[in-house]
């Protein structure tokens, strides 16, 4: 999968580093706007997406378009 910046997202699934209020607020709304990438552990790529208010960044894994 292809993710590119400004692409709709949705959420399928969460690991267990995201704090439980956000978990929160994405089980409510899980789709958001791919907002760029950053280097996460050294030799992976992380996307980071921006919902209604807040962003956090998920492995391409536990992501799907929309």
């Amino acid at each position: 999968m292809a993710i590119e910046v400004g692409q709709r997202v949705k959420v399928r699934r969460l690991r267990d580093r995201i704090p439980a209020n956000i978990v929160g607020k994405i089980k409510q709304n899980p789709v958001g706007t791919v907002d760029g990438f950053r280097m996460v552990d050294g030799s992976g790529v992380g996307v980071i997406v921006k919902f209604d208010g807040f962003a956090t960044w998920f492995f391409e894994d536990e992501l799907e378009p929309v």
